[in-house]
């Protein structure tokens, strides 16, 4: 369910607000009774899963020096 505060009282109170949100509750920031903004939860980051890269192997040329060309480009 969405509360509608006036911009004055979400100054006063916005860390207060911001709890509220962060528990789900959706705010309605309103001038004049007139709403203009929402502050509303966001959607939960889904954590990272290590892993992608079974299999891939390193060429042994990788650890070769490089050309003096590219090496010239930088220096430049």
């Amino acid at each position: 369910m969405s509360k509608a505060v006036n911009i004055h009282e979400a100054k006063t109170h916005f860390s207060k607000l911001l709890e509220r949100v962060a528990l789900g509750e959706e705010i309605i920031i309103a001038r004049a009774g007139e709403p203009i903004a929402r502050l509303s939860p966001l959607s939960p980051r889904r954590a990272r899963i290590p892993g992608g890269a079974e299999g891939f192997e390193v060429p042994d040329s990788f650890f070769e020096p490089l050309p003096d060309n590219i090496l010239k480009a930088f220096k430049s």
